[in-house]
């Protein structure tokens, strides 16, 4: 006998059954794009930003993340559960998908059979380890979620319809199947490679082929209408990130790692700076709150959530994600709550764990550009005085910017005022000038490149803050003005490279000021040594 089966088996292959199948679907595709567009319509309140441009590159990492599962699986346990789930039910629907496109298409337009012989064979055995592998991994999901119940993972009525009605489609699947092998294939060899639906078969074996069958025709039509539920569901649960997710990989940002955009202080037509109510918020910024899935992995890193500040970076964007859906009038600031914007460290922890590539801290600064452009308010008293100090001399600290040099003395450096013919500008940064321990590590490095060889200038009392953590505030124009008076020295002195042994002069050296005009090459000193 040759290695196949007959597709439809017992429900039949004419009008009776493709006609309300073919409309059913077609009524679950409509409802899938009317509830996608009408999130799309919100989505649209948003401003605009590029985030389409090379877009086959852009696609090509999305396939790629999505069917690799690779930011999912970077987290144990749940992570390497859903990711084997995945692939259990992908494999699933791969499998659905040829058996329509033979017995629909090739069949009966072509009389093209291809599932049959070895082929077939290596089908059944795929897709009955696939589907049970799914059952487990949901299982095991199941009682992580409900039984073991993490600390911080929110639980909603959706989570218990999502997990019922994927676990009823997988078991109706091998019931389905378990009856039609009970009947058609029981005692063969080819009954050998369903090995799950032949454990299926065996218990249904004493209800015999009168039951089985009707047991098989009445599953399949229900096994339908809930694949079909499922796909009508998309947009109206938690399952949506199946489509928001996949999207968010072809709209991640390819700019420099933790960058911002750099605001047009000049621009005297803008209203507002910062972001106060949803029309401030980028259409990526609503899209970013309808794809988190409330996973926790954002929060479980936080270290502001971990040190009991009142900050979750989860609850933050499913705040945004109700203002956009439920209340679009609502201020973000008095939802969201000063405390919580302030607390965020901006270590981009967050964005680096979401398996759903979410922007987490560009939400936070814009934010506080608003409290402190519009509303002039700063967290404390604490942050207000090293901001004055910071516009006023030059650096949070408050000392004066004539001794930021003085941590050179005796080591036969100049400042590029008096000889701005060197091998490279040493960027000090303003802990590294003032901070005792700091200054050793300055006056190390100067020692080690002149011991190469290397003449190494600095810009002394002419260098300013480079404004990093200004702009992580929120206070934009400072910043700006900062970073403006270094560009422009570092110009004038023709400097054609940059060397910080401040990781964070390094970042806002290398990427932000780019923004502002900066062309120079600039290395962290670990780099810039090896």
């Amino acid at each position: 006998m040759e290695f196949t089966r007959e597709i439809y088996w017992n429900v039949g292959h004419g009008a009776g059954t493709l006609v309300p199948m073919y409309v059913l679907l077609l009524a679950a595709l409509c409802i899938l794009v009317w509830g996608s567009w009408q999130r799309i319509k919100i989505y649209r309140l948003g401003r605009e930003l590029q985030r389409i441009d090379d877009l086959p590159r852009r696609v090509a990492e999305a396939l790629y993340q999505v069917l690799a599962q690779l930011r999912v699986m970077r987290v144990k346990g749940a992570g390497t559960a859903h990711g084997l789930f995945f692939w259990g039910f992908f494999l699933l629907f791969v499998g659905t998908c040829l058996i329509v496109l033979q017995a629909d298409v090739t069949d009966p337009l072509f009389d093209v059979k291809f599932l049959k012989g070895p082929f077939y064979l290596l089908f059944s055995l795929v897709l009955d380890i696939a589907g049970a592998i799914a059952i487990i991994m949901l299982a095991g999901l199941f009682v992580r979620r409900y039984l073991l119940k993490p600390p911080g993972l929110e639980t909603r009525r959706e989570d218990a319809f999502i997990h019922v009605l994927l676990m009823v489609i997988l078991l109706t699947g091998f019931v389905i199947e378990g009856a039609r092998m009970a009947v058609t294939e029981i005692g063969t060899n080819l009954s050998l490679w369903s090995p799950v639906g032949l454990l299926f078969a065996k218990g249904l074996a004493g209800i015999g082929e009168d039951g089985q069958r009707a047991l098989h025709a009445g599953l399949w039509w229900l096994h339908l209408l809930l694949a079909l539920g499922f796909v009508a569901a998309l947009p109206f649960t938690k399952l949506r990130h199946i489509l928001t997710t996949s999207a968010n990989y072809i709209f991640v940002d390819h700019g420099p790692k933790g960058g911002l955009v750099t605001l047009d202080m000049e621009n005297e037509e803008v209203e507002r700076f910062g972001t106060a109510n949803l029309g401030d918020l980028t259409w990526k910024d609503i899209f970013d709150a309808d794809a988190c899935t409330l996973c926790k992995r954002c929060q479980d890193r936080c270290p502001a959530y971990a040190t009991e500040k009142p900050l979750s970076p989860m609850k933050v964007i499913n705040q945004l994600q109700e203002i956009a859906f439920n209340s679009p009038a609502s201020s973000l600031t008095e939802t969201v709550g000063q405390d919580e914007i302030w607390s965020c460290t901006t270590c981009r922890a967050c964005q680096e764990i979401c398996p759903a590539v979410i922007e987490h801290v560009p939400k936070f600064v814009d934010m506080r550009r608003n409290l402190v452009l519009m509303e002039g308010q700063f967290p404390g008293e604490e942050v207000m005085t090293a901001v004055d100090n910071t516009e006023v001399n030059g650096n949070p600290l408050g000392l004066a910017f004539a001794a930021r040099g003085d941590w050179a003395e005796g080591l036969g450096i100049k400042a590029l005022a008096d000889d701005p013919d060197v091998d490279l500008l040493y960027f000090v940064g303003c802990y590294a000038s003032f901070d005792k321990r700091n200054i050793k590590i300055a006056r190390s490095f100067v020692t080690l490149c002149q011991a190469a060889g290397l003449k190494v200038g600095i810009l002394g009392k002419e260098e300013k803050c480079c404004g990093e953590p200004v702009r992580k505030l929120g206070n934009e124009y400072l910043y700006q003005s900062l970073a403006s008076e270094n560009i422009e020295r570092i110009q004038d002195y023709g400097v054609k490279q940059i060397v910080t042994t401040c990781p964070h002069c390094f970042n806002t050296l290398g990427k932000d000021y780019a923004d502002l005009g900066l062309d120079v090459p600039v290395e962290h000193y670990t780099v810039f040594l090896d």
